[in-house]
């Protein structure tokens, strides 16, 4: 690969990375506005519903789903690794509800983002990744590594304060057994993308995991009677909660372009950024925090810019040609491991095209895309906002932030890469 072309897909990764951070740390927002006597089970399952239709709706609408069966056909054995990882997307998701629920937006966010100090090491372990990266790039990785960990501690500390009593210690360990299962889903991820699957294509498998899965926790949770009268009571926020999973999908979409062209050791920390839009969206909007003292203040924002600071210092560390080259080394072994043609493989790590067959949109594509407009369009005639203290100056503030971002990091991504 050319040194200019690497260049330009190292920051096209690095722009990626910082819009998923604002679409996943908004992707939670809307569960704020839910009952709380609503089962977190339940909730994540409406959740996964809409996470479900917009990995194979905006896939219809970029790229049609044709390009899915040209890639399944080169790359069959990935379809296995994206069920697998949308298992653990599942209960990792239903793991934040609780979290969000005993220790708030602000504090659960950076908790569960401690998966980064995961992706780096099963970078390093598994696919190459900071290999002849030199000592000011395992400088920047550690030293960002050890900064998340503080930031992590401090926000411990000021969530005992924050949650309900008894409360505190699970929002905890729920919020960092979401980060394991979150950290150790990337391998599947990094297997696609260094084998030339496309995200695109990853993602609509990868939800097929994610709906199992979670349709398996929420009728064998709650059984199959009372989850059906929960749902149907649930009709004024099916429309908040599918939306949330819909806007899920968009930063995790950034999110697996940020780990194709940079790694899950640099990827995976700079979309993390998504803790302070998290912090954004829970005092700014919600008002958490609202009658907490100047020192639980000064924990959380501390915290959070100190985990911040590390996730940019180890994004900052680019990969080198030499330190690239043996990420090159690891896909020809995954690609002579799985019978993968190497043109293919090549191809889908410089972000160029690779098609064997017809690419066309067709009449299920366009289904897709119709029924899940109408279907969202229904549910949004349905919802009630709750009465609750919501600052909808900055919520609406926020909103254009992430829209700006969606849009621009789109154009960059079909001008550099069409989405490939």
């Amino acid at each position: 690969m050319r040194a200019n072309r690497l260049r330009s897909l190292q920051a096209l990764g690095i722009f990626c990375g910082f819009a998923a951070g604002a679409w996943l740390g908004g992707a939670e927002a809307p569960i704020k506005l839910v009952n709380p006597d609503i089962s977190p089970i339940t909730v994540s399952l409406i959740m996964v519903l809409g996470v479900f239709l917009a990995r194979w709706s905006v896939p219809a609408f970029i790229r049609g789903t044709s390009h899915v069966r040209n890639d399944v056909r080169q790359a069959p054995h990935l379809v296995v690794w994206a069920v697998l990882a949308g298992c653990m997307w599942a209960v990792a998701n239903t793991l934040t509800i609780y979290a969000i629920r005993n220790v708030g937006l602000s504090i659960a966010f950076p908790l569960w983002n401690t998966n980064s100090l995961l992706g780096i090491f099963w970078g390093f372990l598994l696919f190459n990744e900071l290999h002849y990266a030199g000592w000011k790039r395992w400088l920047g990785v550690l030293g960002g590594a050890v900064c998340m960990f503080g930031g992590a501690t401090l926000l411990a500390i000021a969530s005992s304060h924050q949650a309900a009593p008894g409360k505190a210690a699970l929002g905890i360990f729920a919020a960092l057994g979401a980060g394991v299962l979150w950290g150790t889903m990337y391998i599947p991820y990094r297997k696609a993308y260094l084998t030339g699957m496309n995200p695109l294509s990853f993602i609509t498998f990868f939800t097929v995991g994610e709906l199992v899965t979670m349709t398996l926790l929420a009728v064998g949770y709650r059984g199959a009677t009372p989850l059906w009268h929960e749902l149907t009571s649930a009709r004024s926020v099916l429309f908040w909660l599918m939306l949330g999973g819909f806007v899920w999908v968009l930063g995790d979409l950034f999110q697996q372009y940020a780990t194709k062209y940079v790694g899950i050791s640099r990827g995976i920390p700079l979309s993390n950024t998504n803790q302070l839009w998290g912090l954004l969206w829970g005092v700014l909007v919600f008002h958490e925090l609202r009658d907490g003292s100047t020192t639980i203040y000064a924990q959380v924002a501390g915290g959070s810019l100190l985990m911040a600071l590390g996730a940019v210092a180890i994004a900052l560390s680019s990969a080198t040609e030499r330190e690239h080259s043996s990420w090159q080394d690891a896909a020809a072994r995954e690609g002579e491991r799985y019978g993968v043609e190497d043109e293919y493989v090549r191809a889908g790590m410089e972000g160029r095209a690779y098609e064997t067959g017809s690419t066309r949109r067709t009449l299920l594509d366009w289904l897709l895309i119709v029924g899940t407009t109408a279907l969202f369009v229904l549910l949004a005639r349905l919802a009630r906002l709750p009465h609750m203290d919501v600052n909808m100056s900055w919520a609406f503030a926020l909103l254009l932030a992430m829209l700006a971002l969606l849009a621009t990091c789109g154009i960059a991504l079909w001008r550099t890469t069409r989405f490939r």
